[in-house]
This record gives C-alpha cells, sequence and structure tokens, in this order.
C-alpha cells in the first residue's frame, strides 16, 4: 500500500458530543467523510481508506454502511497520533498517511488526491491544501473574524511552496491593499484547509515531540512541525461550492444543510 487515508471519528466532544453520528441531509457526517476518503482512494495508485474511532456506536455504524473501519486508544491526543495508530492496527506500512479531519464532511476528493501526491512526489515531510482568498471572500473572513477570531487559519508560504507560518491571525498584513485590489482579482491571503499528508517516518517524528510553544498559543498543530524544523509543502487547490470547513456545532450542520439545498449534495456528485 502506497498511500493510506484516514479518517480520525471521535464520539466524544465538548461542544458537539456524537458528531461523527450526527445526520447532515440525511447521512450521517462519518458516512460523508468515509464516502469523500473511498473516491480519493480510487483515484490514487495503491491507496486505500479507513476510519479510525474510539468508539463502538462509531465502529458499528460503520460496519453496517460497508466502511472500513479500526477501533484506537480513546486517550490519544490528537488525530495525526490516531491516524498513525490506525496505519499500525491494519499492519500497514503505507509511504504516505492522509489525515482526513472527520468533521469535514465537504472535503472534495481532488484535494485530497491534491495532497497525497504533493507529500509523494516532494522532499517535503508533509502537504497541506490552501485556498487563495478573493478580496471578497477576504472581506468575509475579516468580518467573520469580528466574532470569532480564532475560526480560519491563513498560511504564508515561499516561493517553493514550502510553508514559511500558520496563524489564527489573517496573515500577510498589507501596507498598500486599495494597489492590490486594483491588480488581481485574488489577494495576497491563503485560507489554509485543515488537511494533511505525511510520509510515514515524519508522522512518527511528529508524534513523538512534545506541543510546541507556539502551537499551544495559537491551538494549531501543525506549528509543531516547524518549530522542529520540519517542512510542510503547501498545495493551491480550487475552493469547493459548500465552504464550510467544518463541523463544531449544530448550527454548523443547519448551515451545511441550508447550502446543500442551494448547491446540490457532494455525495451524490
Amino acid at each position: 500500500m502506497k498511500t493510506l487515508i484516514v479518517v480520525p471519528a471521535r464520539y466524544g466532544s465538548t461542544r458537539f458530543p456524537g458528531k461523527p453520528l450526527k445526520l447532515i441531509a440525511g447521512r450521517s457526517m462519518v458516512s460523508r467523510v468515509a464516502n469523500m476518503a473511498q473516491k480519493a482512494a480510487g483515484a490514487l495508485a495503491d491507496a486505500a481508506c479507513v476510519v479510525a474511532t474510539d468508539d463502538s456506536r462509531i465502529e458499528a455504524h460503520c460496519r453496517e454502511r460497508g466502511v472500513p473501519v479500526v477501533m484506537t486508544d480513546p486517550a490519544l491526543p490528537s488525530g495525526s497520533d490516531r491516524a498513525l495508530a490506525a496505519a499500525e492496527a491494519l499492519g500497514a506500512e503505507p509511504e504516505i498517511i492522509v489525515n482526513l479531519q472527520g468533521d469535514s464532511p465537504f472535503t472534495p476528493p481532488a484535494h485530497i488526491i491534491a495532497v497525497a501526491e504533493a507529500a509523494a512526489s516532494s522532499s517535503a515531510d508533509a502537504a497541506t491544501p490552501y485556498v487563495r482568498l478573493s478580496w471578497e471572500a477576504l472581506d468575509a473572513l475579516r468580518e467573520h473574524k469580528r466574532h470569532t477570531p480564532f475560526s480560519g487559519t491563513t498560511l504564508t508560504h515561499d516561493v517553493n511552496g514550502r510553508a514559511l507560518w500558520f496563524s489564527k491571525i489573517i496573515l500577510p498584513a498589507m501596507r498598500k491593499e486599495p494597489a492590490l485590489r486594483s491588480a488581481s482579482p485574488l489577494s495576497p491571503v491563503c485560507r489554509h484547509i485543515g488537511l494533511y499528508a505525511f510520509k510515514r517516518e515524519a508522522l512518527h517524528r511528529y508524534v513523538s515531540l512534545p506541543e510546541g510553544y507556539y502551537e499551544q498559543l495559537e491551538g494549531l498543530e501543525q506549528l509543531r512541525l516547524l518549530e522542529n524544523g520540519m517542512s510542510i509543502q503547501c498545495v493551491e487547490v480550487e475552493p469547493d461550492r459548500i465552504a464550510v470547513p467544518g463541523i463544531d456545532t449544530p448550527e454548523d450542520v443547519a448551515l451545511a444543510e441550508r447550502l446543500i439545498a442551494e448547491y446540490g449534495d457532494p455525495a451524490e456528485d
């Protein structure tokens, strides 16, 4: 197996317990994410996917629907730890392990494929996608952050696409924004999409490292790689028609259902 796509799906959530089993337009969230993972695995050479859970209810739900699933330790601290544990539980040694967050049911298979291929073809330790924001989208992000400042992550990268930094503040600052707006319909701001593809050895190292100083301050686990001199290849992707980065609250479910009604259900594509 060259690539393993893992969908970590914890039952416990402070803000939204049991959310992997919550229905979004008639389909459970975990089945939606698994559907995207299966489509991506089918398009990659020598790839497989699996749900990694800590709860027997999620395990039973997946098995009823024919979704590959493994049980992992409930004490694991992050989705990345759970992704590695899933590979080990399967007895697999894939070159690339993709951590597809279990609360991101609208991640397009194209995004998954892009990061898996970037991780495999580059010398970087990991790969992650981003969308370059239009000025309209940037204005919307700024307004959103007035009320929820820690929602939405931006990144900067070098000329080769290697990550320089990730932050909950909007990067970069722009001194001559009016001129930039006149020059291009796209802003310089890159919105990060929380999807990661790791080389297996790099993931082993990552989970063995202590939590980083800036990782703690920002609440962004990818900063642990940068704080320890590891590299992340950033991959530009096209925005999805349903722009819901993650489901964290019942209100997010309601929003997702409204967008499905308006734009169609990607699970039926």
